[in-house]
């Protein structure tokens, strides 16, 4: 069975970019196909997010207004992209979806998901907030109701099938200066260059492969700086432990490449200096820092 989680972070991605790059209406189809074929390649939960999809666009004013109600301190133009199109993608499975399919709590709970997933610090507290006061002006409906996904077993974090990755913190000098390559994804954070480890390499090896693929670069690896854990969703295989080695690694400062791919949208090179006042996610700060630590260290 299709995972309806995954499904709605494709929406959310397509939505995003919508927003961002100013997409004609008529035109997204393209935008979440190219999405679909990225992160659910089996496509077989494509019909509900094109149903999703053209039902969020097709109420945009609509659910913009009641926003606007919901939360009257905060211009729809003040809120950040990615909030603003959780908001209204949990707005409208909330309004307008069918309540035997997706029961209120449901589209709550999963926009909440969301935020918490591709939003800031606080965003989680504001999309619950709106989404709540909403919820409670339409009469709080499935109040009562056991939602039907906790009645589930729910297979342990032992269980779960792991998926290994590599990446680096990638340096090089210029003319005297050193710099930081990152890539930038489409929910606004700069992070680092990643990709699956293949079954016949070692980390080193998967590292520099995919930091060849990601951004053009061939890196010389030379420590380790920590590793990440995170719990992601498949479309087949449900949801999967992705653990993430991290490294420090040397390169040419030459122009980045990205490739072109739905979730990264820049790739950049910056100075050491200005790294720490970029907006990263909570787990990849510490990697950076410790980079930076090290990198400092070594003058």
């Amino acid at each position: 069975m299709a995972n309806r989680h995954l499904s709605r972070s494709i929406v959310l991605q397509s939505l995003f970019e919508w927003d961002l790059n100013s997409i004609e209406k008529n035109a997204m189809s393209e935008t979440l196909m190219r999405n679909v074929e990225e992160f659910a390649q089996n496509k077989s939960d494509a019909p509900f997010m094109e149903k999703l999809l053209d039902g969020v666009l097709q109420k945009q004013t609509e659910l913009d207004l009641i926003i606007e109600k919901a939360a009257p301190e905060w211009p729809i133009d003040r809120i950040a992209p990615v909030d603003r199109n959780i908001l209204r993608l949990g707005l409208y499975e909330l309004l307008f979806s069918d309540r035997g399919e997706v029961p209120a709590k449901v589209a709550i709970n999963e926009a909440i998901e969301l935020a918490k997933q591709f939003g800031g610090e606080n965003s989680s507290r504001f999309v619950n907030g709106v989404l709540g006061a909403v919820y409670k002006e339409i009469g709080e409906p499935g109040k009562e109701e056991v939602s039907k996904n906790k009645k589930k077993k729910e297979i342990s974090f032992e269980q779960m099938e792991i998926e290994r990755l590599a990446g680096a913190v990638v340096y090089a000098i210029h003319e005297g200066i050193m710099y930081l390559a990152l890539v930038h994804d489409i929910f606004g954070h700069w992070t680092l260059s990643k990709g699956r480890i293949e079954e016949n390499e070692n980390i080193e090896e998967g590292a520099q492969r995919a930091l060849k693929s990601e951004i053009g670069l061939t890196v010389e690896v030379e420590t380790e700086l920590g590793k990440n854990e995170y719990i992601a969703s498949h479309p087949e295989k449900g949801k999967v432990r992705k653990q993430v080695a991290y490294f420090l690694a040397r390169s040419p400062y030459e122009n980045l490449v990205l490739e072109q791919k739905g979730g990264l949208d820049a790739a950049q090179w910056f100075k050491v200096a200005d790294i720490l006042e970029l907006n990263f996610y909570e787990d990849i700060l510490p990697i950076v820092t410790k980079a930076v630590t090290v990198l400092v260290s070594r003058k």
